[in-house]
């Protein structure tokens, strides 16, 4: 079965094309990592698939039917997910903020919504983090949180924007690793956005690789290549692998390192409206 299909898709963000000519199939239970420059598309994509951004032109269908918003089958985690620090939350609370819906808040929940709290919770080994304050947690600890937030529902595809964003190596390993895993027991879908590409080296099935407009999605041997990569970057591109881990390079510049960063999508949310929590180029597949 089909998780995600964009058949002749164009996207755009105030007038502007961000997205064209995109088409691809991502099948039931794949781990498809999605890679770009700034401002290349990567956010845009994923709320495409939301319903959020409405397509110019062709369709988007999320398991058979046509995208829109408050899919409960998506579990989405946005790349803004900044908490004040004066909020006294628990871990439990944060997670049941999202259990009566897409409308943030802290419910009175019944018998049957602390259950989803607690299975969801076990399911991502957060139990321990239940009556910690929200705000005393490391960042590691936090994506756990935000992962049991996206699984309430037992949604069957996730859309991750910029899970691994503001952790160190170790704790990056630690959330690839959740993730996989989770993919794997519960036969999930997995978009997983991401600003580096050897992160995810170990889980990928396939790579889309989104820039100048395209969409490229492939195995990695496929995509991750001189000549795909020089048409996706508009500039010449050197893939070099070493120890292995692969390097994006434009001259003496390693692109994931000086052009994903923190602000992958700053350039498309100028046109953006702000995230709802939902729970919810020619695509070339290589």
């Amino acid at each position: 079965m089909i998780a995600l299909s964009f058949r002749d898709v164009e996207l755009a963000l105030g007038g502007r094309t961000v997205l064209a000519g995109v088409n691809l199939a991502i099948g039931q239970g794949e781990f498809i990592g999605l890679l770009g420059a700034n401002g290349s598309g990567k956010t845009t994509l994923l709320r495409a698939a939301l319903g959020l951004v409405a397509p110019r032109r062709g369709a988007i269908e999320v398991l058979g039917k046509a995208a829109s918003r408050g899919n409960r089958a998506i579990g989405y985690m946005p790349q803004i997910r900044a908490v004040p620090a004066n909020l006294r939350l628990s871990g439990r609370d944060f997670v049941a903020g999202v259990v009566n819906g897409a409308r943030w808040g802290l419910p009175l929940l019944g018998a049957e919504g602390r259950r989803e709290v607690e299975r969801v919770l076990e399911r991502v080994g957060a139990t321990a983090l239940a009556h910690r304050a929200l705000a005393e947690l490391s960042g590691g600890e936090r994506q756990r949180l935000l992962l049991a937030q996206v699984l309430v529902g037992s949604p069957q595809l996730l859309l991750l924007d910029e899970p691994l964003m503001s952790l160190d190596p170790s704790h990056q390993a630690g959330v690839v690793e959740l993730v996989a895993s989770l993919q794997r027991s519960l036969g999930l879908t997995v978009l997983f956005s991401a600003h580096e590409l050897n992160p995810l080296l170990g889980v990928m099935d396939r790579v889309l690789y989104v820039g100048n407009g395209q969409a490229a999605l492939g195995t990695v041997d496929a995509v991750i290549t001189e000549p795909v990569l020089s048409r996706l970057y508009g500039t010449r591109i050197e893939v070099v692998r070493l120890g292995g881990r692969i390097f994006v390079m434009a001259g003496a510049q390693d692109m994931a390192r000086d052009t994903h960063g923190c602000g992958e999508h700053a350039h498309e949310q100028a046109h953006e409206p702000s995230h709802d929590h939902s729970h919810g180029e020619h695509a070339a597949d290589a």
